[in-house]
């Protein structure tokens, strides 16, 4: 694949998406969609100017259990990771202005912050009554 571009398997998703050290945009896609196929130009220019951030393509034709994982139900699916955080999901191509906007915004998170909210969130969740 051109640019930052990394196919995305079961096999390797934890090395390539969850212990990725800079943020990932992962493609949902399959081959025989044509908004997935418009989208690939506008993913691989995008992989060429940020590389800062790690760029994966999971085929949901291939990676079923990948994508149901996900929760995917339509393509393609963007998503951003960032420490093992999921911080963006949306399905639909996007135009290059769009992602990276979403992108910026992703690298620019105070990520300590955001762990901090999710665990904030996940004991308020738990209730007053919760002594774990």
């Amino acid at each position: 694949m051109a640019g930052n571009l990394d196919e995305v398997t079961d096999n390797n998703f934890q090395a390539e998406v969850l212990e990725a050290d800079k943020p990932v945009l992962v493609d949902f896609w399959a081959p025989w969609c044509g908004p997935c196929r418009g989208f690939g130009p506008v993913f691989e220019a995008a992989s060429e100017q940020h590389t800062d951030v790690v760029f994966g393509k999971v085929n949901t034709d291939e990676e079923q259990e990948l994508a149901q994982g996900f929760g995917i139900r339509s393509i393609p699916t963007l998503m951003v990771l960032r420490d093992k955080v999921i911080l963006y999901s949306e399905a639909g191509a996007l135009s290059a202005g769009q992602l990276g906007s979403i992108l910026e915004r992703a690298k620019a998170l105070d990520m300590q912050n955001v762990h901090r909210e999710l665990a904030e969130q996940a004991e308020a969740e738990k209730g007053p009554d919760s002594k774990t």
